[in-house]
């Protein structure tokens, strides 16, 4: 059994027990949170989406935070002199899935 949910402004592809890497909750290591945008879910004989899933949820506990690693941004003008260079490093929110509600 899996379920597609969205959270951050993106998708994920999530099962029982599965550990993701979700754009950073207001939330704290060792407490629940709920996603209720869930968009798909499929079981063992059937796939359901739209209308068939406006009540379904994923329960997850929150692992931790952390940060990614840093992605470089350059940005350069030729015959000008013009570069500059910048570097970010996104924060994240680790949870462990562990129960679709379906």
């Amino acid at each position: 059994m899996y379920a597609i949910i969205a959270t951050g402004g993106k998708q994920y592809k999530v099962a029982e027990g599965d550990v993701i890497k979700v754009e950073k909750l207001a939330a704290e290591a060792g407490s629940e949170v709920t996603f209720d945008d869930v968009i798909l879910v499929s079981t063992d004989s059937d796939v359901k989406c739209g209308d068939a899933v406006a009540n379904a949820s994923v329960t997850a506990s929150v692992v931790g935070e952390g940060k990614s690693k840093k992605v470089i941004v350059y940005k350069y003008k030729r015959k000008t002199g013009y570069h500059k260079k910048n570097g970010h490093r996104q924060s994240y929110t680790k949870v462990e899935i562990k129960k679709i509600n379906a």
